[in-house]
Formats: C-alpha cells, structure tokens, sequence
C-alpha cells in the first residue's frame, strides 16, 4: 500500500530533475559542444571556501560558468587545522589545479555565526562552532562594546573571516606554494543578503612576510 505521505515528497525532486533536463537543454541548444569540452577542461583559476548558507550561491554572485570555480563549504565557512575534508581541497586547487585566488567569503546575518554567540546548546554542531567561538573569545571586548546585537553579529562575522585567512595562510599547503614561487593570494570577502553585493575586506596576503614570524615555515 503506497504512503501517501511519502507519494508528495517526490515531486520536489521530479522538479529537479526536470529543472536539470531544461538546463542541460538550453546550454546544448547555446553551445552544442558544451558539455564535450567541459567534461576534458577544469581550469579554475578561484578557490572560494564559503559558508554553506543556501542563500549564497558562488558561482552566480560572481558570474563563473563550470568549470571556472572550485568550491569548498561548511558551516561558518571555517578553515581548521584538522579539517582533511577542507584541507584536501586546499591542497588539490593548489597543487593540482594551480589556482590563483583562495577567496574565505561571509556574509552577514551567518546562522553559524549568531549560533556561536548563543549560549544554548545545539548538539553536534556545537563542536565546530567552537572555531568561531574561539573567535568572539580573542575579541571579545570589541565586540562587548557595540550594543546592537545584529551589529555585533556582522562583525563577528567580519572577525572570523580575517581569521580563517590567516588559517588559511598558516596552511603548510599554501607556504609550500610560495616557497616554490608560485603566485597564489588569499582574499577576506563578505556579502550582504541585503543587497546582495559583495564587499572585500582589504585581508589579502600574497606571501610568508605578510604573516607573523611564528607562523612561518619554510623562510
């Protein structure tokens, strides 16, 4: 006996699939060669290590076609030390792929982030929060100082992005890149659900003398 609870759920993924069958139409219907080239060609010259909100699609806020962006995500968009998963991103866009541009972008009005300032428990995730909890630990006084609490949130999230830079930076992976002079910069992006533009937050760094002496490796 079929379940009538379950029979409505398949339809939002019929619509995907039908959505997926109109897309790949219309880029064959544009460029009949499309998908013969993309499926030999992946030259992305952009990492983007972002939040994994639904709101903030990459690829469309920053005009990329496939194959022209590589992407990793998480909660809080949180580059840690121990994360393989991030990590062995890292490390395939840039020693494999030879990417550019490692761009950490936020966005204001995070989940993760208004969530890390809670004190109430929310189960697994609390662990990763910890990262940008770290984060409001090390600035807490500026941030006790602004008294709205949307204002205090946008710059947390503003702070935990400067510090996944330097995550980002202190990355053997990365060092072992400039060490060997390859031209690769690390970029701090934030964007506005409000408006839905993008604001760069002037944390770019571009070699090992932008870095603390402690967190130098190979110079």
């Amino acid at each position: 006996m079929r379940d009538p609870k379950r029979d409505s759920r398949p339809n939002l993924l019929a619509d995907c699939f039908e959505a997926n069958r109109q897309w790949a139409a219309a880029r064959l219907e544009e460029d009949p060669l499309f998908f013969e080239r993309l499926e030999k060609l992946q030259t992305p010259d952009i990492l983007w290590i972002g939040c994994s909100d639904s709101r903030l699609p990459p690829d469309q806020i920053i005009g990329r076609r496939p194959g022209e962006l590589f992407v990793h995500r998480n909660v809080g968009n949180v580059v840690e030390h121990t994360d393989v998963n991030c990590l062995s991103v890292l490390q395939y866009a840039v020693d494999v792929l030879k990417v550019k541009h490692v761009i950490v972008c936020g966005h204001y009005g995070c989940g993760g982030v208004r969530a890390a300032m809670s004190p109430q428990p929310l189960g697994l995730i609390d662990n990763w929060l910890r990262h940008i909890r770290d984060v409001h630990l090390w600035n807490r006084e500026e941030l006790a100082a602004i008294t709205d609490p949307n204002d205090r949130a946008d710059r947390l999230a503003e702070l935990n992005i400067e510090s996944q830079v330097a995550n980002v930076c202190h990355t053997t992976i990365v060092q072992d890149a400039w060490s060997r002079g390859q031209h690769l910069t690390v970029h701090g992006w934030i964007y506005s659900l409000r408006d839905g533009l993008l604001r760069d937050l002037d944390m770019t760094i571009g070699g090992p003398d932008q870095l603390p002496p402690e967190y130098r490796l190979f110079f």
